[in-house]
């Protein structure tokens, strides 16, 4: 499990670790891990130019002392203090070590010839946005970029992004992840992301946000035993699809079927004929179930079915149209996926502040209607009504496609049927439906990825929990 923490978690927790260290040890071990991250990165840096941007606080301590251990290995090291009063020490070590300090200049001339830059101006304390001179040197930025903890400029602790920031190639971030550099806007901005272990684990409390890894996956999947029958594994009913829209309801139910968790699938919708002859497993009409999947392209007119499945009490899945038609409160478990237009609708936003504040508008959500809120994005954000967050790391952007969120509503409902809470069935949805998504588009072909279809992120779905299969 990838973890992140608060600005002030993390201060805490650094106090306490300081506090049991030597005077300035743990700024030179973060400086050490942040040296071999961007030799490794640069493939060696031998008469590389290398320029430092430093700021006030720890960060740029950080970042000089990084490059006078790059110095000493034969970089080209310099450095642009922007700030009046920057680490004394740190400064010492980077001039002993042959360094150069330059001022900050007026145009992007410092960075003529330089190979990489290491942004080391502003620390976790940071406000979204960058002030002068930075903000001019950092948007005439043309080189690779290593940001030391989080890129300067963001939201470390929203995600939020509101002004000039560094856009990073790398970020090395030191002791725990922080909030930004998994939630977005702000972590399409970090770049690939690399964690130095300084011993900051066993000081730190429970996290703000989670990401799920695969070995998460694999423990918290409800896999079936030798003792299991179909109504053990559990029933999952879906209400989808109308004649406007009959792909969506065979869309979530052939994603139930073949995410495989549910023992059954029923469907009771006006796309029966066309799930009867695609999928000749699934039983047609009402009966037994332990979960509901609702929404997904009812159309228009559809509060009374919406409110009927409410009514039972029943875990269930609301998504698309079905998101019209809530209850100012959702009394049983419930799991609502908007994507940022619909959430912007539910909460009487625009869409563009939902996107910027996408774990805002998530746990906002969340709390109002009690329910476990899926914001579907490049990150997916999974808030809890008690305040637990997970964002999804997998997928790619092909995912962006006519009938995604329909598979995803699937997937999470044979989750929830097979017996897992809103909150795992939500997040192990996402990161199955991100992974599907993965090797689809590596199957078509390409050097990367390639287009993908629902239909064909449906067909990757047993493979995607192959790859995490015990």
């Amino acid at each position: 499990m990838r973890h992140a923490h608060t600005a002030d978690q993390i201060r805490s927790a650094e106090a306490a670790l300081m506090a049991t260290q030597p005077a300035g040890a743990l700024m030179q071990q973060a400086a050490a891990g942040l040296a071999a991250t961007c030799a490794d990165f640069m493939d060696g840096v031998y008469g590389k130019r290398i320029l430092v941007l430093v700021g006030a606080g720890n960060n740029g301590g950080d970042a000089m002392y990084a490059g006078a251990r790059l110095a000493r290995r034969g970089a080209l090291v310099s450095a642009v203090l922007l700030a009046d009063s920057v680490r004394p020490e740190a400064l010492r070590a980077f001039r002993h070590a042959g360094c150069w300090v330059l001022d900050p200049p007026s145009d992007a001339t410092a960075l003529e010839g330089v190979e990489l830059v290491i942004d080391g101006i502003v620390g976790i304390g940071g406000q979204p946005g960058l002030r002068e001179p930075a903000a001019r040197i950092v948007e005439q930025l043309s080189v690779p970029a290593v940001a030391v903890d989080a890129p300067s400029g963001i939201g470390v602790d929203t995600g939020e992004i509101s002004g000039p920031h560094v856009k990073a190639d790398l970020t090395v971030t030191f002791g725990t992840f922080k909030v930004g550099l998994l939630v977005d806007p702000a972590a399409s901005a970090a770049g690939s992301v690399e964690l130095i272990d300084i011993g900051l684990s066993p000081y730190l409390g429970e996290p703000a946000v989670e990401a799920l890894e695969p070995a998460d996956v694999r423990r918290k999947l409800p896999w079936p035993d030798r003792s299991a029958h179909k109504y053990s594994r559990g029933v999952v009913a879906i209400a989808a699809g109308s004649p406007q829209y009959t792909g969506a309801g065979l869309l979530v139910t052939s994603a139930a079927v073949a995410a495989g968790f549910a023992g059954m699938v029923r469907y009771d919708g006006a796309s029966a004929d066309l799930v009867r002859s695609a999928l000749p497993e699934v039983v047609i009409g009402t009966g037994r179930a332990q979960a509901w999947v609702v929404g997904s392209g009812v159309g228009d007119g559809q509060g009374e079915l919406v409110g009927r499945i409410l009514a039972e009490g029943l875990p269930t899945v609301v998504d698309a149209d079905g998101l019209t038609y809530l209850p100012a409160r959702c009394v049983g478990p419930t799991v609502l996926t908007p994507h940022a237009g619909e959430l912007a609708r539910m909460l009487g936003a625009q869409r563009e502040e939902v996107e910027a504040r996408m774990l805002r508008a998530a746990t906002a959500a969340a709390r109002r209607w009690q329910s476990v809120v899926v914001l579907k994005g490049p990150r997916t954000v999974i808030a809890a009504p008690d305040g637990r967050v997970r964002v999804n790391c997998t997928g790619v952007a092909w995912l962006a496609t006519a009938g995604a969120g329909d598979v995803l509503a699937g997937v999470i409902g044979t989750l929830l049927a097979a017996g897992l809470d809103c909150f795992d069935a939500a997040s192990l949805g996402a990161w199955l439906h991100g992974t599907a998504a993965e090797l689809a588009s590596r199957a078509v072909g390409c050097d990367a990825s390639g287009p993908i279809t629902a239909s064909s992120l449906v067909s990757s779905l047993p493979a995607a929990i192959r790859s995490v299969c015990r």
